[in-house]
């Protein structure tokens, strides 16, 4: 960066009238007129932006910040109070609350998408072990052997697919509570998960037995609207006309209440997830 004042041949702290003085004086010297030669030119051209910058009072504030800042370089042009800084510090600060606000938009938006799949993921399984429980259909009866081999195949990804979703939002909306003595002697803060894994596995468990209970209660006082429906999927129904109980037991060791279930799962996830890619 070329120093101006040593340029004009005045200290930093030179007046208006000395820094017109030493302008004029070598400008006189360098003036294209009085020298034709193209270094004079440039010279004098040199001269007459040095004279306008400091002779500019803001210009020349400018100049000191930056001047300043090159021979002290922990000094930032941030901290002077000179139009151009205060524009640049104002421009700093909007860019970095810009930068903050589109970071807790996008958690925020994360955050939204990530509770949707776990909410699919969980209504979608118990309201397929519902339906399942109540209608009975029995589906597995229809089925040829290569149809049996895929719902077998989309059975054991169902399977892997919902266990790792279960995993991945225990491990985002849960936390396990450490021992009340243990968390006040080490004065740890309350975590940032809002249920524990206790409570998780209950409301899946509780949630499951509810669908199917749910399920088998309904069946049960519609199974002659539900029999007529099972006849589209098999040649022969047997509707037992025992005890409760009986009629319980026999739904619950029902395969599709096992096999299907993962697999709506697996359909419903895959559904919305190709619609959130797409939105």
């Amino acid at each position: 960066m070329i120093d101006y004042y040593k340029v004009l041949g005045v200290k930093t702290n030179a007046t208006q009238a000395e820094i017109k003085s030493a302008y004029r004086k070598l400008a006189r010297k360098s003036h294209p007129d009085l020298n034709p030669d193209s270094e004079a030119g440039r010279q004098f051209a040199l001269l007459s932006k040095v004279y306008h910058t400091l002779i500019n009072p803001q210009e020349r504030a400018y100049y000191d910040d930056q001047l300043n800042a090159q021979k002290n370089r922990s000094y930032s042009i941030l901290d002077s109070n000179n139009p151009h800084a205060k524009r640049a510090r104002n421009l700093a600060v909007q860019a970095k609350w810009d930068r903050l606000v589109d970071q807790v938009l996008e958690r925020d938006r994360l955050e939204n998408r990530e509770r949707q799949r776990a909410v699919f993921t969980t209504v979608s399984l118990f309201l397929s072990t519902f339906f399942l429980a109540m209608m009975r259909p029995q589906l597995w009866q229809v089925f040829s052997t290569w149809g049996k081999v895929i719902v077998l195949t989309l059975f054991v990804i169902g399977v892997w697919h919902l266990a790792n979703r279960l995993r991945e939002y225990l491990a985002h909306y849960t936390y396990v509570p450490n021992l009340i003595q243990g968390s006040i002697m080490r004065g740890e803060s309350l975590p940032e998960q809002p249920f524990t894994r206790f409570s998780a596995y209950t409301f899946l468990l509780v949630g499951y037995a509810l669908s199917v209970g749910i399920g088998l209660y309904i069946g049960w006082h519609a199974q002659d609207f539900f029999a007529d429906i099972t006849l589209l999927f098999r040649d022969s129904v047997s509707v037992e006309q025992g005890s409760v109980f009986a009629y319980m037991w026999a739904a619950i060791l029902i395969p599709d209440l096992i096999v299907y279930p993962p697999i709506a799962v697996l359909i419903v996830d895959t559904v919305h997830g190709i619609t959130s890619r797409i939105d």
